[in-house]
């Protein structure tokens, strides 16, 4: 990345690439090649040509291999001295300031100050508010500009790299004008830049346009394509709008283009009847006291999807791929494969009917548990693999190694990663969270009501996720302590919440049975 805080002294050649002049080399030593985009690191000394008094050298002369009259060159004070070419810069006030200097040899260096913009001193406000500015990346695209129609132009001084600190520095000069046009080189760095020149203007005012068979507006008149450069000034260009802002007008097709009521089931009907299914780009929270089966509860949920065709992954923070792929694997056989000594024969068997079909993606982290190594890892399953769910348990763990005592922070700005990933990727994410102990009453162990507040750590949890299911038992109740009450919290899809099923889990079989629930939605439930 291009030093802003360091000025542009001049083009040289990059010894990578072989360009005669793409590399730039800044006022502290540090070059970066806008070709290849080798760059190296600046040795701290001030390499600007530090001129006390600038003065006009030389005189205006035609430019004809660009096709830049003299009568251009005078208004813009672009003049030749001898060999040396030198535009010229100069303050508010109208003061010669600085140049930019070239030799026939191509090599390029900076005369005084050159932080303005050129040409400004041409332009001098006239009306309560000018019409329009075009600003070009550089002099010979500015005189090309004005060669082809003779409007207000100015170009930035030190390339595409620096164009937003050139808008800054110019802020209220460029301000007084009613419309902006941002015309810079069509290509990489020319598109990015203009983005980032016009994101520090005010809104409304900011239009960008390129031209669409020439680099810039010296090419273009070159070739003697004046029409295309006039085309682009007066017709095509479009009013910048920054990432995120749509015109709503502009939906017709997104709104008007039939959605399935799901994308997946669950495999329980309780959770289908409230929730409506599973919807990809959604965020799932499932909860529960210690020991009360989320992690068994969601490789059933996973393993009904994976059975379906659906490609998943699954990160278990908590336990090893064996014992996942094993969970996993049990939910279909119908038996407890972790338990005991099983037949290797036997566990072939089952893998080739189940592990070897699916579309399954673990993740192995050898106890690493840094929350960026993670958000990358999902990233790359859902973008890299196109895995539309993944499986997340959980999100205490994921925190416990991180150095912060401020555990409703780190919580809100994981909660904050995980639903931007959502939403950028499209997957639905099921996440594991635990709860908290109440402080009065029954404990979740032992079949205390799950509520939004009894998320652990932080609201932001409950808030960012787009539905959340507790699931509640007492492991202390005898012949009832098999049985779980499927209870949804929140609903951001349809708003229905309660009571959803009771589930009873089978240890011989190593799956959960649903039992309907006897409770009809309540909203005093939410």
């Amino acid at each position: 990345m291009v030093h802003e805080e360091n000025e542009f002294v001049e083009h040289i050649s990059c010894p990578v690439c072989g360009s005669s002049d793409a590399n730039s080399l800044y006022s502290d030593g540090h070059t970066f090649c806008f070709r290849c985009h080798a760059r190296t690191h600046g040795d701290n000394t001030n390499h600007t040509h530090h001129v006390t008094h600038v003065q006009l050298q030389g005189s205006a002369r035609r430019l004809q291999s660009r096709k830049i009259s003299e009568k251009t060159c005078e208004l813009f004070k672009t003049y030749k001295d001898n060999d040396i070419l030198r535009h010229y810069y100069f303050d508010s006030s109208g003061k010669v300031v600085g140049a930019k200097v070239r030799t026939t040899d191509k090599e390029f260096r900076c005369e005084g100050e050159v932080s303005s913009l050129f040409g400004m001193q041409i332009f001098r406000h006239k009306t309560a508010k000018d019409q329009k500015l075009i600003i070009v990346e550089g002099e010979m695209d500015a005189m090309s500009v004005y060669e082809c129609q003779p409007w207000p132009v100015v170009s930035i001084p030190n390339g595409a790299a620096a164009a937003k600190k050139a808008i800054k520095n110019n802020y209220e000069w460029i301000n007084h004008y009613s419309k902006i046009v941002i015309f810079f080189d069509n290509d990489e760095a020319g598109q990015k830049a203009a983005k980032e020149a016009a994101s520090v203007l005010p809104p409304g005012k900011v239009f960008i346009g390129f031209l669409d068979d020439y680099k810039d507006a010296s090419e273009a008149l070159q070739a003697g394509d004046t029409e295309a450069v006039r085309q682009v000034l007066n017709f095509n260009h479009k009013q910048y709008q920054p990432d995120g802002i749509v015109d709503a007008r502009t939906l017709l097709d997104l709104v008007t283009t039939p959605l399935p009521p799901a994308d997946h089931d669950y495999p329980f009907q309780g959770l289908n009847k409230l929730l409506h299914g599973i919807q990809y780009g959604s965020l799932v929270t499932i909860t529960a006291g210690s020991g009360i089966g989320k992690s068994s509860f969601l490789r059933e949920i996973c393993a009904h999807l994976l059975s379906k065709g659906e490609r998943c992954g699954y990160l278990a923070l908590e336990e090893s791929n064996r014992r996942t792929a094993l969970g996993l694997m049990s939910v279909i056989a119908g038996k407890s494969l972790h338990l005991g000594e099983q037949q290797r024969s036997e566990l072939t068997e089952i893998f080739d009917n189940t592990i070897a079909k699916w579309n399954l993606t673990l993740f192995d982290g050898f106890g690493s548990y840094d929350p960026d190594h993670i958000y990358n890892r999902i990233e790359y399953m859902a973008s890299g693999l196109d895995t539309k769910i993944i499986f997340l348990d959980h999100l205490s763990i994921l925190l416990s190694g991180l150095e912060n005592d401020n555990e409703r922070i780190m919580i809100d700005r994981t909660m904050t990663k995980l639903r931007s990933l959502v939403e950028r990727t499209g997957i639905a994410l099921f996440l594991v969270c635990h709860t908290s102990t109440p402080p009065n009453g029954q404990s979740h162990e032992e079949g205390g009501r799950v509520q939004l507040r009894s998320l652990r750590g932080s609201r932001s949890i409950g808030q960012l996720s787009d539905a959340v299911i507790a699931l509640e038992r007492d492991q202390q109740s005898g012949s009832e302590r098999d049985v779980t009450t499927v209870r949804v919290l929140k609903n951001r899809y349809s708003g229905e919440v309660g009571e959803a099923c009771q589930l009873k889990y089978d240890l011989e079989t190593c799956k959960f049975n649903e039992t309907e629930s006897t409770k009809e939605f309540d909203i005093a439930d939410f």
